[in-house]
């Protein structure tokens, strides 16, 4: 397996430019419209307007908000967005055996609708990739602590360019540059995903502190980086 340590002090936008340029349309960015996710399109737009791919796991349960942020990107950056769905079968299948918001019922079946809404829908949009880039960053949690900016895994490419950005320097880069912020944020909140799963948070809370914040003790992670044990996940 190739050493892709030396990507470690590589500036995110070389990181970037290097992944458009070797995968190109095989290339796209995940991205939930956070302040992460817009700071990796912001940049890779800059080295290759117009020409770079992302794309959103719409589980069917966003907020308003993040469908009003997708068409404001379209505007801005000139992309179309390419939605993921889960498979309706699956869904249909889950609700009805469990109800619409079992995930407030235990860890499991949040997990379960976790794994359902997002994690399939992933792996699936993954198999005609042979890269992708995430939002992670290092200081967002325990969990990503050793998030690495590049690796390799059942043959694709995962990259994580800010992995080593501080919550500071994403602020500074979306000031500086005037990138589009998702108004949810306006509201408090600090990490956005499906709108019965994240709420605002308190001042002094973590910032995952808002997601799935009736969980004690759990991980706050919904499965498509991490288990539930904080081991990384391989998509096949």
């Amino acid at each position: 397996m190739t050493d892709w340590s030396h990507f470690e002090a590589a500036p995110a936008s070389e990181i970037l430019s290097w992944a458009l340029t070797t995968y190109g349309e095989t290339f796209a960015i995940a991205s939930s419209l956070q302040k992460e996710g817009m700071v990796i399109l912001d940049l890779a737009s800059r080295i290759a307007p117009g020409k770079v791919r992302v794309f959103t796991l719409d589980t069917g349960r966003l907020p308003d908000e993040t469908y009003q942020m997708i068409e404001t990107v379209r505007k801005r950056y000139g992309i179309d967005f390419e939605m993921v769905f889960p498979a309706r079968e699956e869904v249909e299948r889950m609700v009805s055996g469990h109800g619409p918001n079992l995930f407030y019922s235990s860890v499991q079946s949040r997990e379960l609708c976790c794994e359902v809404r997002k994690v399939r829908p992933l792996a699936r949009k993954l198999r005609g990739l042979r890269a992708w880039a995430t939002g992670l960053r290092r200081a967002q949690t325990a969990t990503r602590a050793a998030v690495p900016k590049v690796e390799e895994a059942d043959g694709r490419i995962k990259i994580s360019p800010l992995a080593d950005w501080t919550s500071e320097q994403v602020e500074e880069y979306i000031r500086e540059n005037d990138v589009p912020v998702h108004p949810l944020y306006a509201c408090g909140y600090a990490s956005i995903g499906c709108a019965p799963c994240t709420r605002a948070v308190e001042p002094g809370e973590d910032e995952r502190a808002g997601r799935w914040w009736w969980e004690e003790g759990a991980k706050k992670e919904c499965g498509i980086h991490f288990a539930a044990d904080g081991t990384i996940v391989r998509h096949a």
